[in-house]
Formats: C-alpha cells, sequence, structure tokens
C-alpha cells in the first residue's frame, strides 16, 4: 500500500526538501549509498573485493534538466573509471548507468544519451570492465534497447536490465537471451500504470520466474537482482536445469541489504556482485529502496523515531 505513495514522492520537489533537512535522513542514507565522492567509494570498493565480491557502481541522479549536466554526469563516470584504472579494479567492477542521467530526456536525448555514454563503455572496456544500462520507466525503455544493440555492436559485453512486472519483459528477454546479452533482471521499482504492468506482488513473482527460466535457458549471462531467497533458491535450481556452471550467471543485491546473504553465496562459489551508488543526489535513489521493501522504510521511521 505504501510503495507507490513512497514512489511518487520520489518525484516530489517538496518531498526532496523536506527528507534531505531532516536531521536524521543523512546517517540513514548511508546504509544503502556508501559516500557522495569517488574518494569515499573506493574504500568500499576495495573493501567488498577482498571479501570475495563483485561490485556494480551507480553514480546517482537522474532527472537532469541541461546538456551540461549530461557531460558532468559522463566526466564522473570516466573520474570513476579512471580511479579503477589506478588501482587494478577494473576486473572487480563494473558501472551501471542510467541513460536519462545522460541527457535521455532532453531534447534530441536519444541521440545525446547515446554520444555521452559511448565513451564510457569504451574507457570501462580499457580496463577490462563494462558497463550495465539501468532500465528506468516504460516509456524510456524503446531508446534504452536501442542503444544497448548499438553499443554492444563494438563491446558486446555491455548489459541491460529488464523489470518482471512490465507485460513487455517476456518478449523482451526472449530476444536478449537469443543474441546473448548479459542481463540483469529485478522486479521494477518504478510507479508503472495497469496498463503495462503487473500491480500484484504474486503475479510479479510469477513473472519473474518465468522470465528468468528464459533467460536461464537461452545464450546470454544471467544476472540475478533480487534480495528474496525463494527467488534466489529457484534460480540456483533453474541454473542447474538449464547446466550451468557457477561463472554462467551472478547474483546482485544492493549494497546494505542482506549482506551476510552476500558473503554466504560468494563462499558457495557464486558470482556475488554489490550494487553500489554513490554522489550527492540521492534522493531519488533512496527513495525507492524505501518503496520497495516495508522493512527499508521501517528502519528509516524507527531511526526518526529514535532521533527525536
Amino acid at each position: 500500500m505504501l510503495g507507490p505513495a513512497i514512489l511518487a514522492a520520489s518525484r516530489s520537489d517538496k518531498m526532496r526538501r523536506i527528507v534531505s533537512a531532516a536531521p536524521v535522513t543523512k546517517p540513514v542514507v548511508t546504509r544503502f549509498i556508501p559516500g557522495e565522492t569517488v574518494d569515499q567509494v573506493i574504500p568500499i570498493v576495495e573493501d567488498l573485493a577482498h571479501k570475495g565480491l563483485e561490485v556494480t557502481l551507480d553514480v546517482v541522479g537522474e532527472d537532469i534538466t541541461t546538456v551540461e549536466q549530461s557531460y558532468a554526469a559522463r566526466d564522473a563516470y570516466l573520474e570513476l573509471i579512471g580511479r579503477l584504472k589506478e588501482l587494478e579494479l577494473g576486473e572487480r567492477a563494473e558501472m551501471s548507468v542510467k541513460l536519462s542521467m545522460f541527457g535521455q530526456a532532453l531534447e534530441g536525448g536519444h541521440e545525446l544519451a547515446l554520444a555521452n555514454v559511448r565513451p564510457v563503455v569504451e574507457a570501462a572496456a580499457a580496463i577490462g570492465t563494462t558497463v550495465t544500462l539501468d532500465a528506468e520507466d516504460h516509456t524510456t525503455l524503446d531508446s534504452m534497447f536501442a542503444i544497448h544493440e548499438e553499443l554492444r555492436k563494438d563491446f558486446p559485453q555491455t548489459g541491460c536490465v529488464i523489470q518482471a512486472y512490465l507485460f513487455r519483459t517476456e518478449a523482451d528477454a526472449r530476444r536478449l537471451a537469443a543474441n546473448g546479452s548479459r542481463v540483469r533482471i529485478v522486479k521494477g521499482a518504478y510507479k508503472e500504470p495497469a496498463e503495462v504492468a503487473y500491480q500484484d506482488k504474486g503475479e510479479i513473482d510469477k513473472a519473474y520466474v518465468r522470465i528468468l527460466k528464459v533467460l536461464m535457458d537461452g545464450e546470454g549471462y544471467p544476472m540475478i537482482g533480487s534480495h528474496d531467497p525463494r527467488l534466489i533458491a529457484i534460480a540456483q535450481e533453474l541454473a542447474r536445469k538449464a547446466g550451468r556452471k557457477l561463472d554462467e550467471y551472478e547474483f546482485q543485491m544492493l549494497y546494505g541489504i542482506r549482506s551476510e546473504e552476500h558473503l554466504r553465496l560468494a563462499a558457495e562459489g557464486h558470482r556475488m556482485r554489490v550494487y553500489t551508488a554513490y554522489g550527492t543526489d540521492w534522493y531519488g535513489y533512496f527513495m525507492r529502496r524505501l518503496a520497495e521493501k516495508p522493512a527499508n522504510l521501517l528502519f528509516f521511521l524507527r531511526s526518526m523515531i529514535t532521533k527525536n
């Protein structure tokens, strides 16, 4: 019941100001977003790598309004890649990017986003890693998939994300699985209308399993984005039935959520990647984490009560 309200709040400038100004907010935000700068997040990457975990890094920020901001987003990722190169962390860390941050919603946005993301993908490839294009709301997906297809012509390891709650996703998964793509499957974290997306949690879970089976049986590389113990167990069984080795798929979970499970899966020999966001424009990302799981919201509210 609260999820849609929180997602609506994630787009509200008034709520952004209220939440950002609350004294309790920052210490709670750090549970999910461990830093605002490259210097703050690099030690996190080193620590996770030392524990046998891999990382995907997201420089947060989505609702940009100028071309100059899109260039700044590109340059922030290039700075990150430069630091990963210096520390020889390329093989442990990939990047996740939202094309809205690269100008997708601006005039001429498709071409602008492609022009901005290409040098990031090139630089990532040069240090032995890759980039995954995050999925956003359903109106952006045709552009995202077209950019993904274009980038894969030169950089076939470029990944993309699909969202189980959308009706279109099973067909997208079949296409991507057939052409050998790296695909992260998630449930979905945007407020979508009933005309395009399942609204019932049970229906979303069923769709997730159907789509995951398509990916496991296909030619690509599935990346299971979930904290749900049941879905993790199902993924392991589907991988076994598909004859996949442990290095032919991976699990991905958010930084700060079920950290012990990260270590357990890695200890079992699975590839386990931690989605780690950083940056100053954290509000939208933070609110979607609250919307995804009631326990996250309870954690936030409990902290506010404790502090007051």
